[in-house]
């Protein structure tokens, strides 16, 4: 007997999908059995790679570069999938920059592109996604558990952008639900990424679990918000951090 595949033949896209929590949520929807694309800023070789994993499992996948930062580029990207797809069913809002600094070591440039990556980006994104959806769409918000609580000096950057997404979120969702279309948000706590390397020791004292999210935890439940299952989770910021913000 078959495995059942809960996202069979559905049509994805991922921003930020090359690495890290992106790349979990690339692997984990085509491993069941979504057609995935995903966009990514630089490295192409990542990319590729990652393209050709999931390509020898016998999924389906493919990239296309877009600078997140660049309105223009990011809907290129996504209605250049949508065009090979035939449509999209499902948009996740992944890419995102941390900025870690203390509001006197915080520069100008560094705001404007955390806003510019982590807010313009995903309200761009959804807006051009919607256009080649229809109902059953999913679109899913990566947001932070910053978003909840700042749980350190220096988060207010980061955590500012997170909680913007996460009341977009909320908002869009009643824009979309007479459309059929939900809108959620994860907010992953603190995962190993290469964005926690070298940090592992110092977070982990402040997570109630004692250990860091592997990637494809919040990936998992990108999953789940995306399937069958979820058509009434709308509006919603999930967190998934154990217990450090509870």
């Amino acid at each position: 007997m078959s495995a059942f595949l809960p996202l069979l033949d559905k049509r994805a896209i991922v921003t930020g999908g090359s690495r890290g929590i992106g790349a979990a949520i690339v692997r984990k929807l085509a491993e069941q059995g979504a057609h995935v694309g995903f966009t990514f800023a630089s490295s192409p070789d990542a990319a590729q790679g990652l393209v050709d994993e999931i390509l020898a499992k016998g999924g389906k996948a493919f990239a296309l570069q877009a600078d997140s930062a660049n309105v223009a580029s990011l809907q290129t990207a996504i209605r250049a999938a949508a065009e090979r797809l035939g449509g999209l069913d499902i948009l996740v809002n992944n890419a995102g920059v941390l900025v870690h600094a203390l509001i006197d070591d915080v520069v100008e440039v560094d705001f404007d592109k955390t806003m510019a990556i982590n807010v313009r980006a995903p309200f761009f994104a959804i807006q051009e996604a919607a256009r080649h959806m229809q109902a059953g769409g999913r679109i899913i918000n990566v947001s932070s558990n910053t978003a909840v609580s700042a749980a350190v000096p220096g988060s207010a950057v980061y955590g500012l952008s997170k909680s913007a997404v996460t009341a977009m979120t909320r908002s869009l969702a009643h824009e979309f639900a007479p459309k059929g279309i939900t809108v959620n948000a994860i907010q992953p706590g603190p995962t190993r990424t290469d964005m926690t390397s070298g940090m592992e020791d110092y977070i982990i004292g402040m997570v109630p679990a004692g250990r860091l999210a592997e990637a494809s935890e919040p990936a998992a439940l990108v999953a789940y918000l995306a399937g069958p299952d979820a058509g009434f989770i709308n509006g919603t910021g999930l967190t998934i951090d154990g217990a450090m913000t509870a």
